[in-house]
């Protein structure tokens, strides 16, 4: 499935959690906290307003946006005044 987003729209894929901790414990992803970053897999219309690119790895606020699952992964589709930071 293709999802194109419209206006200052931004399709993010969800960057998958840590499943250990640094001491080897295996997380239940029940227990497992929700990343706030990911990359950026399409821009919407409104190219003005919207300075991230195809493939940027961006962190968005907690609760933006809308979760979508594409090919059996997590995305969302959120506003681009949702996105704090690009990660370098």
């Amino acid at each position: 499935m293709k999802v194109n987003p419209l206006g200052d729209r931004v399709l993010i894929k969800v960057q998958e959690g840590d499943t250990k901790t640094a001491g080897g414990i295996i997380i239940p992803q029940t227990a497992q906290e929700k990343t706030q970053t990911g990359v950026v897999v399409a821009i919407g219309t409104d190219t003005d307003v919207i300075k991230v690119k195809k493939n940027d790895k961006v962190m968005y606020d907690k609760y933006a946006g809308t979760q979508i699952k594409i090919d059996g992964a997590e995305h969302l589709i959120v506003k681009f005044s949702d996105i704090l930071a690009i990660l370098e």
